[in-house]
């Protein structure tokens, strides 16, 4: 999703709690990844790989200069061979090593599992900061230190909430000294280009 349809669905939520609590839940994302990159694990449930988001984030890392958004995905199988290439081959192993200053990014549409849930305990207790995109997994928010759920049936699905996050991430945060950020005045003009006109009485 573009910076202009981003600033479409923004101008369609107004009003809502939507565009807080996605800004809000971006704020806690951004604050938890630290200045330093590869520090940001992201898993989703065994039926759901997060690829999406992994792209979104990954773009607005480079745009905004924030290294530190760009996620290590870590997938509940890595196919055999050499030919997989080392971003791809992350098993959930990786997570039994999470630990402080790492943050750990869950999203579940669906049931977690079991198995998800104690490897996100267990980065949790080895003081990995957990957060949560879901469906509306009680167990699982019971984990996180922030989470956001777009329940079925709800206003918003969870590709959406996604899309708003991974664009809040990127842009609600002070400019570094001496300059201004792209992606911040690339939102700033799609959110004026989708504005209506202004009336004159």
């Amino acid at each position: 999703m573009d910076a202009v349809r981003v600033a479409l669905l923004r101008e369609v939520l107004a009003g809502t709690e939507w565009l807080q609590a996605t800004r809000r839940f971006a704020g806690s994302l951004r604050a938890s990844v630290g200045p330093r990159a590869g520090g940001l694990l992201l898993v989703g449930s065994e039926a759901y790989e997060p690829w999406h988001l992994a792209a979104h984030l990954d773009d607005e890392a480079a745009w905004s200069g924030l290294p530190e958004l760009s996620p290590t995905l870590v997938r509940h199988r890595v196919p055999e061979g050499t030919a997989v290439p080392a971003h791809l081959a992350v098993g959930l192993g990786r997570l039994e090593r999470a630990g402080r200053g790492e943050t750990l990014l869950v999203v579940a549409p669906d049931d977690p599992g079991s198995g998800l849930l104690e490897r996100v305990n267990d980065a949790r207790r080895g003081g990995a900061t957990v957060l949560a995109l879901d469906g509306g997994a009680t167990e699982l928010h019971a984990l996180a230190h922030d989470a956001l759920s777009a329940p079925e049936g709800g206003e918003l699905d969870l590709d959406t909430l996604q899309h708003l996050v991974s664009a809040a991430a990127g842009e609600n945060s002070l400019p570094r000294p001496g300059r201004r950020r792209f992606q911040d005045r690339l939102a700033r003009l799609a959110e004026h280009l989708a504005a209506p006109p202004p009336t004159h009485w």
